[in-house]
């Protein structure tokens, strides 16, 4: 299998293990090359205190036209967590980079826990729905499906069939594959929803009591990278939740601090690759 690439549009984490540091490890250990383009660099990610922040929203576009000049073209592009409205246009003009039979990604990040981040106006989450218009797939936890369906974002699906409406109608809105995550329907279950047309199909595992940053980002890494090694959605989507899951087992016995990410490294190597 030809090696594939991956031009990933996100913010670089120095520190705590999220954004482009799992990112571009985990592609990589799948067999892919991840090219990233950095939104921004912050001194650690945005849930430790005091951390400072570089914007590079005005390097992005002359990037991207570097990168069209060249010639490149790549076989996924994969969004995350953006800085401005402005960098929405970037992510848009980043769709000329993409290979004739090639791969979107829109990890619509704009909030987590019934609440939208601080840093996303309502004019970014409205121009969220340009970029999964374009996607090919998107994975949207339920607090950003809630966003995209136009409800409260403290909203949430009570069971399963209510799951399977709502990524059933974000599929139909936007024409795109779904993973929907982070639905709790018992206690010690989480629960995954991919949608592929007409059919959806659930994941389910043990949820480890322990929150930890980053590990969406992850999640989307590992999917990402099965679906580029010819893996079908829903068998992408439980090897990327069986990954994050034993990560935060794994951490959790080490006792070491939440914000300081799972330990991933050392279980990188258990990840099916070309």
């Amino acid at each position: 299998m030809k090696q594939k690439t991956v031009l990933a549009l996100h913010d670089l984490a120095c520190f705590g293990r999220s954004s482009l540091i799992p990112i571009t490890s985990v592609l990589s250990v799948q067999g892919h090359q991840c090219v990233p383009l950095p939104t921004a660099v912050f001194s650690t990610h945005t849930a430790i205190n005091g951390w400072v922040c570089t914007d590079l929203t005005e390097t992005m576009p002359n990037m991207l036209s570097h990168f069209e000049n060249l010639g490149l073209k790549f076989d996924a592009i994969y969004s995350g967590f953006l800085g401005s409205e402005k960098q929405i246009d970037c992510v848009l003009q980043s769709a000329k980079l993409k290979s004739n039979d090639g791969y979107f990604l829109v990890d619509p990040v704009m909030g987590d826990n019934g609440k939208v981040y601080k840093t996303y106006t309502s004019e970014m989450t409205k121009r969220m729905n340009e970029l999964c218009h374009i996607a090919d797939l998107i994975t949207p936890n339920v607090t950003e499906a809630a966003i995209l369906l136009e409800k409260s974002p403290a909203s949430k699906p009570e069971n399963k069939q209510e799951a399977k409406n709502w990524s059933k109608n974000l599929a139909d809105k936007f024409g795109c594959d779904v993973v929907l995550t982070g639905m709790h329907f018992t206690e010690n279950t989480l629960t995954v929803a991919c949608t592929e047309g007409s059919n959806t199909n659930f994941i389910e595992h043990e949820c480890v009591n322990a929150f930890f940053p980053g590990t969406g980002d992850i999640f989307a890494s590992v999917l990402l990278g099965q679906i580029l090694c010819g893996k079908s959605l829903i068998d992408s989507a439980s090897i990327a939740a069986d990954f994050v899951k034993r990560c935060i087992s794994y951490t959790a016995s080490k006792n070491t601090d939440k914000m300081h990410g799972v330990q991933f490294e050392p279980l990188l190597h258990t990840l099916p690759h070309i």
